[in-house]
């Protein structure tokens, strides 16, 4: 069977054409868009439909697409509305364009969970080896444009996903410096979510509070940022040790990530294993291996032997979403 895929986010949208063959995966078409140069998914959808190798595949049987935002079930069908895009996606609509009787949406996260299970060992950089008690929760969580997380439960015999909005929460600072960027962030947003600190605009948001609490004067990163992407100028220049700033900021932003997986960790019990995915892990691996992510995630006070012995790994794969998908879309 041929399926149709799709890892839709703020930033990028990924779409792949995949044949199942006796649980053999082969990708046949694969491409990937910039989501803010068109006005709408199916837009995007029909273009890769009609460029080659992708229009060669004459019979989709099914489609399945991770959304980065939550989905809702209408009267009409699936409803998704992307966070950090203007766009509603609707199920029924996508189906009847394509053509397809077997159509699915799912939050992003729910897509990766589904495909944790697709990675092979060096697709994985491992933060705590643990010991992964069988069928126990697993959990995911990435920081990319926004913040996801989501839920994995043994069914019968597979992981089955849950898509969460956790990164949505409310922030919980846990030291004094935590508690002035608390109070600073008030100041500007209505509501203070994990998402605003641990995403790429979140790290954006650290350096700006470090340099506004510092007042120094303007710096040659700071004149960077203008002209690049930004988080991606202060992660360089912290991992490089180019900038005492942008080194502070994201020491913040690893601590408060850490955190944050280790309070998702144990709202879960997730004894079967922790996954950080997401865009910003792999290309901060360093900085997440030096022991800083690990001590934020296990300060967990009389939890923290619990956490302590949970599995704790980076998914160094891009499209480990895409992959998910490409498995929910075989299984409709």
């Amino acid at each position: 069977m041929q399926v149709l895929a799709g890892d839709i986010g703020g930033t990028k949208v990924l779409l792949q054409i995949a044949e199942f063959d006796k649980g053999n995966y082969q990708v046949k078409a694969e491409q990937r868009f910039a989501s803010n140069a068109y006005d709408g998914l199916l837009p995007i959808i029909q273009e890769f439909l009609r460029t080659p190798p992708a229009r060669t595949s004459i019979s989709l049987d099914s489609a399945c697409f991770g959304i980065a935002g939550p989905i809702s079930e209408t009267p009409t069908g699936q409803l998704a509305r992307v966070t950090n895009l203007p766009w509603e996606v609707k199920g029924a609509v996508l189906a009847r364009e394509l053509k397809l009787s077997k159509l699915r949406l799912m939050n992003d996260f729910q897509a990766i969970g589904y495909g944790i299970e697709a990675l092979d060992p060096q697709d994985l950089a491992v933060l705590q080896e643990g010991e992964a008690v069988p069928h126990a929760p697993r959990i995911v969580i990435g920081a990319g444009t926004g913040l996801g997380q989501g839920l994995l439960i043994w069914q019968g015999d597979h992981y089955e996903a849950i898509a969460t909005e956790g990164g949505h929460v409310d922030f919980g600072p846990t030291d004094a410096l935590q508690m002035e960027l608390l109070q600073y962030l008030k100041k500007k947003l209505n509501h203070v979510s994990y998402e605003r600190v641990l995403s790429g605009s979140g790290l954006v948001t650290l350096y700006n509070f470090l340099h506004d609490r510092e007042a120094p004067t303007s710096s040659d990163l700071t004149e960077a940022m203008k002209t690049g992407d930004p988080a991606a100028v202060i992660s360089d220049a912290a991992l490089k040790g180019k900038d005492a700033l942008a080194i502070q900021a994201l020491d913040l932003f690893v601590t408060i990530y850490g955190a944050q997986a280790g309070n998702f960790a144990l709202s879960c019990l997730a004894e079967g294993g922790v996954y950080i995915a997401g865009g910003i892990a792999p290309k901060i691996i360093d900085k997440l291996t030096d022991g800083t992510f690990m001590r934020a995630f296990t300060s967990k006070g009389r939890m923290s032997s619990l956490v302590q012995a949970m599995p704790v790994k980076v998914v160094m794969n891009p499209k480990v979403g895409l992959m998910g998908a490409a498995l929910a879309a075989s299984r409709l």
